[in-house]
């Protein structure tokens, strides 16, 4: 009787894979202090096979302890391990000193923050060959801009609750609310900008009942605002009478961003109500109201004193109010952001490859500045990613 031979079988041979590690610092910068990653977020990343590490104690400013984070299965680590990782997220500019902790090669995730950034951090980057990635300059195949389009809502929104709860104030406030009942008038806000942060503010307040009046140097942006918010405002160009006489009467004023710059001059605030409760949602406030105080909602909030001087506070950074908000809704789009990364093989050249929108996001890329605004703050000459893609 013959015994079994035995065969030779062929067996497959995978090659160990490396997993994505992301280190999410904790942000230490007065620039921005917002947080873009909530438990929840780190879940599903790490669903996604990315290693998630975060800096002891990050999330504490959105209400998160480390152990929400571990049982999510992120790893708490040193800011220094954090800094180390393939791809780093951290809101504000990188200081210097951040700047010489990335890994060479990295990919650097934040907000762009042109009239924030360290020219030595940025020598720092390029010396590293870090690949620096605006988040809110990415947009997708239609053209919109997913994470500045929730921020700027947020924006918007967390503008009108802050500016309700200072109006309502019995004390140092108006005590009025800003919508009003029947048998009395309701308050009056006036927005500059007919963009999505501004549209954000006028939807809030008219679903409260006030009365909304929005200016914008573009007619086009005016009848998008139209559409989006129906018959409710007063919708009209940036004509200089029609819009100071709303600001003389308006009891909130917003100014979102505008195509062309526009300055409210120190006599025509000085017109303003008293009391008037002002935000700025732009970047920049100085050149829309260049005499007013700007009060940053990251870090203060408005006291007695400060309310009762309303005429001359600007807020700026209402979603430095809301944290908690900003961080999901952050995480959610981070989310996709990462899928569309990894189902390009894991790697940011591929994914710049294939997404326009990421390219045009980028800033700094292999020790080139590929940004003007970037280039203009070195005194360097941009160069087109396009062709150093072509060539990676």
């Amino acid at each position: 009787m013959l015994s079994p031979t035995p065969l030779e079988q062929l067996l497959e041979v995978v090659a160990e894979k490396r997993s994505l590690t992301l280190g999410v610092p904790a942000s230490t910068s007065d620039v921005d202090q917002r947080f873009p990653l909530t438990p929840e977020g780190a879940a599903m990343l790490v669903s996604r096979g990315i290693d998630v590490r975060m800096e002891r104690g990050a999330g504490t400013g959105i209400h998160y302890s480390d152990q929400a984070y571990t049982r999510a299965g992120a790893h708490i680590v040193s800011r220094g391990e954090a800094l180390l990782c393939d791809i780093v997220l951290h809101l504000p500019p990188v200081s210097s000193i951040d700047a010489r902790g990335l890994r060479r090669g990295a990919l650097l995730l934040t907000l762009f923050h042109p009239n924030a950034q360290d020219a030595n951090a940025l020598r720092i980057l390029l010396d590293r060959h870090v690949i620096a990635l605006a988040l809110d300059l990415i947009a997708d195949t239609a053209g919109n801009r997913p994470f500045a389009d929730i921020l700027d809502e947020i924006d918007g929104r967390a503008a009108m609750s802050i500016a309700s709860s200072l109006l309502a104030d019995s004390i140092h406030g108006k005590g009025i609310l800003l919508g009003g009942v029947p048998g009395v008038v309701p308050s009056e806000l006036t927005v500059i900008g007919a963009g999505l942060a501004g549209i954000s503010a006028a939807k809030s307040a008219i679903g409260l009942g006030a009365m909304v009046r929005i200016f914008d140097t573009d007619v086009y942006r005016l009848r998008r605002a139209a559409h989006e918010l129906g018959p409710a405002p007063v919708l009209s160009a940036m004509h200089p009478r029609v819009l100071v006489s709303a600001l003389r009467t308006a009891d909130v004023v917003v100014a979102s961003p505008l195509d062309v710059p526009h300055i409210i001059t120190p006599e025509v605030v000085s017109e303003m109500k008293r009391g008037v409760v002002t935000f700025c949602l732009g970047d920049n406030p100085r050149p829309i109201f260049p005499t007013m105080r700007c009060l940053n909602l990251a870090h203060e909030r408005p006291s007695g004193d400060i309310v009762t001087e309303g005429r001359h506070i600007c807020y700026v950074n209402a979603t430095g109010a809301v944290p908690r908000t900003v961080a999901m809704a952050l995480s959610n789009t981070m989310t996709s952001l990462f899928t569309d990364i990894m189902q390009c093989g894991g790697t940011l050249n591929n994914a710049l490859k294939l997404h326009p929108g990421m390219q045009r996001a980028a800033y700094i890329f292999s020790g080139n500045v590929v940004n003007p605004r970037i280039a203009a703050i070195l005194g360097v000459r941009p160069i087109d990613i396009n062709m150093l893609l072509q060539f990676s």
